[in-house]
């Protein structure tokens, strides 16, 4: 049986065409429903009668977050076409390999991509190139004035794919992830669910929208309940913790990584910052540090822990706000249509307790990948989905991430998982951010070593942090070294990339 993938801007405008849908920080631009759902239909005008895009053809996008890119991932929607949104942080080189992997008809581009765009177009011949200037001049706001006419939109099927979203490929090639339209709708349901999003929700938006983070938590599920999205072109901790405090702007959600709450903590107005009116805070990526946790909490307001990949939708566990001090570190339990369990090498489930590979299985969960049709089932059993991720499940059947396989050491024959030593540094007063990997080592095969950013003004050494590490874990867990850095790689979203910290 199949059901209709519905439009959600044409049905709150049916409903409440003057609720506000966007606001863009950048461009001082605030949009109704209405306003939204009618430069929409513009831009789907444009792209068919201007550019031939139809059903099942690729529109790609690189640029800063723009208000205007919600408008094209819909515009999309109504031709039945696929929005392929870009990581504007690689290079030409890894972004080549995506467009010819993706196929797209068309590439939209910032205007501060433009260069990388027109080398992108001769390299994978995309036809169209078309430029976008967060509401100025541009060749999509030309396209839009000229576009006009009725526009039937087309049907869509659930199971069909709205979007291509590229994996990061840290460790090798990327993959592009179908996310289908069931997808969209079961991951706002739960967001819906478990963060108490309602129509007069408003979230801000400042992971990049390339991102699922960004797309989908909490921005597309406040459109489909139809609150308020606030675009935020990019992340600072001082301009961000004042944009929460403003009362008049009133933000209810919104959703990142570690590294954006511990720079907002640290900024010299937190303590006095009111943060009152927030109504939920959501984390993930990976597990919040306690002392963060107590941060927040001594302001009213309780961290939501979570967990989530691309290929889960992206909601796979959350962890309600009454146990969020009660099972610090867990990340929760499954939403209501979700299904999980821990497996070993082998694919046998584990008892409660037990570390093992989580698996998933539901209809938030994608399709498969783009062009891998042929290599489902090396990322498949039985239709449950390997994660890649090592978790543990407790007596009471919440869900805690270890680690992710492919960050496992082994020393000494011993499997190590770098964030359960990473929360314990994380403990020490004075410690800004850890990562913990594995190094060459000739006795043990691989030691631990711990990269730390210290806070301004801290003293800590390298014996201090041993020390604290000796006192809180097994001895083969304790690192052996120490490199104190003045910052870690991260990704666009702000996640620790591991592979890019030096070995030597």
């Amino acid at each position: 049986m199949s059901y209709p993938a519905e439009d959600w801007i044409q049905h709150h405008t049916r409903f409440s065409p003057d609720k506000q849908a966007l606001v863009d920080l950048a461009s001082a631009r605030s949009l109704t429903y209405a306003e939204l759902d009618d430069r929409i239909r513009r831009a789907a005008l444009y792209l068919r009668d201007g550019l031939g895009i139809g059903e099942g053809d690729r529109v790609a996008i690189i640029c800063h977050n723009d208000s205007d890119v919600f408008e094209v991932q819909f515009a999309c929607r109504r031709l039945g076409a696929i929005f392929m949104p870009l990581n504007w942080r690689l290079a030409v080189a890894e972004l080549e390999f995506i467009c010819n992997d993706g196929g797209p008809n068309v590439l939209v581009h910032g205007m501060e991509f433009a260069s990388q765009a027109e080398e992108i177009q001769g390299l994978c011949g995309i036809p169209h190139l078309i430029s976008l200037n967060n509401g100025g001049e541009s060749d999509y706001e030309t396209g839009l004035a000229a576009a006009d006419g009725e526009l039937v939109v087309v049907e869509r099927d659930l199971s069909d794919t709205w979007t291509i979203m590229y994996t990061s490929g840290t460790t090798g090639r990327p993959k592009g992830a179908r996310m289908t339209y069931g997808m969209a709708v079961y991951n706002s349901v739960h967001c819906s669910m478990t963060m108490s999003l309602t129509e007069a929700s408003k979230n801000i938006v400042f992971l990049p929208t390339f991102h699922t983070g960004g797309l989908n938590v909490y921005a597309n599920p406040i459109f489909h309940t139809g609150g308020t999205n606030v675009v935020l072109r990019e992340f600072d901790p001082a301009y961000f913790l004042e944009l929460l405090s403003d009362k008049e702007l009133h933000i209810t959600h919104m959703f990142g990584v570690p590294t954006n709450f511990l720079m907002m903590a640290n900024e010299p107005g937190f303590a006095e910052a009111d943060l009152s009116h927030i109504e939920c805070l959501g984390i993930g990526g990976a597990a919040a540090p306690l002392a963060l946790i107590e941060q927040f909490g001594a302001k009213g307001i309780k961290l939501q822990q979570g967990w989530g990949m691309t290929e889960t939708g992206p909601l796979g566990l959350m962890l309600s706000p009454d146990q969020a001090l009660a099972k610090v570190g867990s990340s929760g339990l499954p939403p209501m249509y979700v299904s999980l369990k821990i497996c070993d090498e082998q694919g046998n489930e584990l008892a409660k307790g037990q570390d093992g590979e989580l698996m998933i299985k539901g209809p938030t969960v994608t399709p498969g990948y783009w062009n891998k049709e042929g290599q489902h089932d090396e990322f498949f059993t039985d239709g449950w989905f390997h994660t890649g991720d090592v978790a543990r499940q407790d007596d009471d059947g919440y869900y805690y991430i270890v680690d992710r396989t492919k960050d496992m050491y082994i020393s000494g024959g011993e499997n190590i998982y770098p964030a359960e030593i990473e929360n314990v540094i994380f403990e020490m007063d004075g410690v800004l951010e850890n990562a913990v990997i594995g190094v060459a080592d000739e006795k043990w095969g691989e030691v631990g070593r711990a990269c730390v950013v210290l806070k301004d003004g801290s003293n800590l050494d390298e014996e201090a942090v041993i020390s604290h590490c000796t006192d809180k874990l097994a001895r083969f867990k304790v690192p052996k070294q120490v490199r104190f850095m003045d910052e870690l790689p991260h990704n666009a979203t702000g996640k620790v990339l591991k592979h890019q910290i030096p070995r030597d």
